[in-house]
């Protein structure tokens, strides 16, 4: 029976629980947190928005680089933004369900609004960033990061590529060319919005595992796309890859740490 991820649509990320979130993901969003806040700066005093703040890796790294006047977080999982207030303890930070293609705030509300790997789980990604230009003061910088999934998130990728290969006619390998992932897509949208100074770049961290486990568990949890796709499959098929794919991690060592270079493309402009 073959392995089929079925249709990976461009608004494919499934919120079903906060915790998974953080063991699937959240814990290599604080490591890139710092790392694309300075990339689009921050000044003290900045009023500061978190498009798709998940469980608020970002919008918590916020005070640790500047004495900013308060930021925002918005998501549209009503279960993120739930564990991100009752992580905060900051008066300034607010956390608030909400459409990124639909922004509930006043035009130029902000001096800088961030966007940390979650545009490409956005159906329409261009009105998103339209929303971030719109809500940001004239000056003010807008910066996102994705995934370089095709070629910088090889702990991903070497599960979708065991399931391509068990099953040839698998639609699997589609999870890894979404929209605004590709080199240079940012920067193009960025310009094509009327944004000012635009650059993109790549940021680098390591995601580091202590075991086998450690790695293919939160992938069980039905978190996200690449979860889903585990989690629906049967239980045979599962196992299947499940063996497979510890084959490729254990790579004829004992179980143990691995550590995964991963990479993303990040960009920023200045709002119009």
């Amino acid at each position: 029976m073959p392995i089929d991820a079925g249709p990976a649509p461009a608004s494919a990320f499934q919120a079903r629980d906060a915790a998974a979130y953080e063991r699937l993901m959240g814990r290599w969003s604080r490591r890139l947190a710092p790392l694309l806040v300075r990339f689009g700066g921050l000044s003290d005093g900045d009023e500061v928005l978190d498009v798709g703040c998940g469980t608020g890796s970002l919008t918590f790294t916020l005070p640790e680089i500047a004495d900013i006047a308060r930021a925002v977080g918005v998501d549209q999982a009503a279960i993120y933004v739930e564990h991100s207030r009752s992580r905060s303890g900051d008066a300034r930070m607010t956390f608030e369900q909400a459409d990124a293609c639909a922004l509930p705030f006043e035009n130029a509300s902000f001096d800088r609004v961030f966007c940390q790997l979650v545009l490409q789980f956005i159906a329409d990604g261009e009105q998103a960033v339209a929303e971030m230009c719109r809500v940001t003061r004239p000056g003010g910088t807008v910066t996102a990061a994705v995934w370089d999934s095709f070629s910088g998130l090889p702990h991903n990728r070497m599960l979708w590529d065991a399931a391509a290969v068990l099953d040839p006619t698998a639609k699997a390998p589609r999870a890894l060319l979404r929209p605004l992932t590709a080199p240079g897509e940012l920067a193009e949208l960025w310009l094509k919005l009327g944004f000012h100074d635009v650059e993109q770049t790549s940021l680098l961290i390591r995601m580091e595992f202590g075991s086998f486990d450690d790695y293919w568990e939160p992938f069980t949890t039905g978190e996200g796309p690449t979860g889903k796709f585990v989690a629906d499959l049967p239980d045979a098929l599962r196992a299947t890859l499940r063996e497979h794919v510890r084959r490729a991690y254990l790579a004829n060592r004992a179980d143990g740490p691995r550590s995964f270079a991963s990479v993303a493309w990040a960009c920023r402009g200045s709002a119009p």
